[in-house]
C-alpha cells in the first residue's frame, strides 16, 4: 500500500508539472540558422526531436552589419520566426524581456553579446547565451560578474558539449582522463579571438571530457598547417585541440583505454539542458568552466603572438580582470 501511495503521489506530481503553461522563451539575435532550429525544435510537437515544457514567443532582430555571414542571412532568419512559427518580433531587448520568462541570445556575433546580456539581466530572466560567451574574455567576466551581482543564473554552452560519448566520459565512463585530443573545424573570423569563432567546438568537447585545472597552453601549427593546441593539466595531464574538418577525438585513462569522443549528436541535447535549465534556474555548467573555456583559447593566441611559446592561462586570466 505504501508503495501504491509513492507511486500515485509520484503520478499527481508529474501530473502537476506538464499542467503548468510552457516556459516562454524570448530569442536576441536572429543571424544563426541555430535559431530557426531550436525554435523548430521547441516549437514544433511533429518535430522529431521535440523537446516539450517551452515555447519560443518573441525575438529581437539583431544583426552585425561587419560580418557577412551575419547580416545576409539575419532577415530571413526573422522571416521564417515570425511567419512559421509565430514568434513576435520586437523593436527593443527592453520590450522582449517584458514578454517572456527566459531568453537565449544567439547572435552569431560575440561582441554584442555583453550589450545584449544586460537588459537581461537587469531584468532578472534566466539567460542562456549560444557560443561564444562574448567576444573577448573581459566581456565574459562582466557578463558573468553581473550575472552573480544580480542574482541571475547565466548558462553558455556549444552543442558539442552534449554528444553521447563525451558526455559518458564526463560522467565517469573510463575513470580520470589523462589524455584527450578533441577536433573541429576552426574557421577563423577576424574580430574573435581566432577559436572563438568555430574552433570552440573542439575546445568545448576538450574542456569537457578533461574538465578543469589547465596550468598553460603552447599553440603550434601541424605540418598541413592546421591549428593545434596543447594544453597542460594541474596534475601533469595533456589535453590538445587540433583543427580538424569533422567532429571527433579520443580520451584515454591511466590504464591505457581509449574511448571516442567529441562527435556531433545534433543539436536537440542542447536544447533540452536549456529548457530544463529554464525550468529550474540551475545552470548545468559552471561559470568557472566556461571563464577556463574562453581563457584556454585566449591563451592560445598570446601562444601564437610569442611565436608559440608556453602561456599560463593564470597571467591571461589576470590581464582581462583588470581591463
Amino acid at each position: 500500500m505504501k508503495k501504491l501511495l509513492i507511486l500515485f503521489s509520484s503520478l499527481l506530481g508529474l501530473s502537476s508539472l506538464t499542467a503548468k503553461d510552457p516556459i516562454r522563451i524570448g530569442m536576441i539575435g536572429l543571424d544563426t540558422s541555430h535559431v530557426t532550429a531550436f525554435t523548430k525544435i521547441i516549437n514544433d510537437p511533429k518535430s522529431k526531436n521535440h523537446v516539450s515544457g517551452a515555447k519560443v514567443v518573441a525575438a529581437f532582430k539583431g544583426g552585425s552589419p561587419d560580418i557577412e555571414t551575419s547580416i545576409s542571412r539575419v532577415d530571413d532568419y526573422t522571416k521564417t520566426l515570425k511567419e512559421d512559427f509565430g514568434v513576435e518580433i520586437c523593436e527593443t531587448i527592453e520590450d522582449l524581456c517584458s514578454k517572456v520568462d527566459a531568453v537565449m541570445i544567439e547572435s552569431v556575433d560575440g561582441r554584442p553579446h555583453l550589450s545584449q546580456a544586460k537588459p537581461v539581466i537587469a531584468a532578472g530572466l534566466p539567460l542562456f547565451l549560444d557560443k561564444p560567451v562574448a567576444g573577448s574574455l573581459s566581456d565574459a567576466l562582466e557578463i558573468y560578474k553581473l550575472a552573480k551581482e544580480a542574482g541571475v543564473p547565466v548558462f553558455s554552452s556549444s552543442s558539442l558539449r552534449y554528444g553521447k560519448s563525451t558526455q559518458a566520459v564526463r560522467g565517469g565512463s573510463i575513470g580520470k582522463v589523462t589524455y584527450a585530443l578533441c577536433s573541429s573545424p576552426a574557421k577563423i573570423e577576424p574580430h574573435h579571438p581566432d577559436l572563438y569563432w568555430y574552433g570552440v567546438h573542439g575546445c568545448e568537447s576538450l574542456i569537457t571530457v578533461m574538465g578543469t585545472g589547465c596550468q598553460s597552453v603552447i599553440r603550434r601549427t601541424t605540418s598541413d598547417g592546421l591549428i593545434e593546441v596543447e594544453g597542460t593539466w594541474e596534475d601533469g595531464r595533456t589535453g590538445i585541440f587540433r583543427e580538424g574538418k569533422g567532429y571527433s577525438g579520443i580520451a584515454r585513462n591511466a590504464k591505457g583505454e581509449e574511448v571516442a569522443v567529441g562527435a556531433y549528436d545534433g543539436y536537440a541535447p542542447l536544447v533540452v539542458e536549456v529548457v530544463k535549465f529554464f525550468q529550474t534556474k540551475s545552470p548545468p555548467v559552471s561559470a568557472t568552466e566556461t571563464i577556463e573555456l574562453f581563457t584556454f583559447m585566449e591563451a592560445a593566441d598570446e601562444s601564437k603572438r610569442r611565436g608559440g611559446k608556453p602561456v599560463t592561462l593564470k597571467e591571461v586570466l589576470a590581464k582581462a580582470m583588470a581591463k
